[in-house]
């Protein structure tokens, strides 16, 4: 998915769920009715899924990863990041 594909989500203060993948065969977004999915090559170990997914959420949107905090979901396959203002 190409830089600012999903500008549309970038509301500051807003809330974004996802659906995550990790040891995928490629990393990806994907948007469907369901929502967000994403698929990342990195295994969940020491958080580096959840970085790769938010430098790929981040590009996405088209803000700086610093922007994005991971609010709900550390371990879990459903995340949820907030948009920082």
């Amino acid at each position: 998915m190409k830089k600012g594909a999903l500008s549309e989500f970038a509301v500051p203060g807003g809330e974004i769920a996802v659906r995550v993948t990790p040891k995928a065969s490629r990393n990806a977004i994907e948007q469907s009715p369901e929502g967000l999915r994403i698929y990342v090559t990195t295994a969940p170990e020491g958080g580096k899924a959840n970085a790769d997914v938010r430098k790929m959420l981040a590009k996405a949107l088209g803000v700086a990863p610093t922007s994005l905090s991971l609010i709900r979901g550390q371990t879990a396959r459903e995340k949820v990041f907030r948009l920082e203002e």
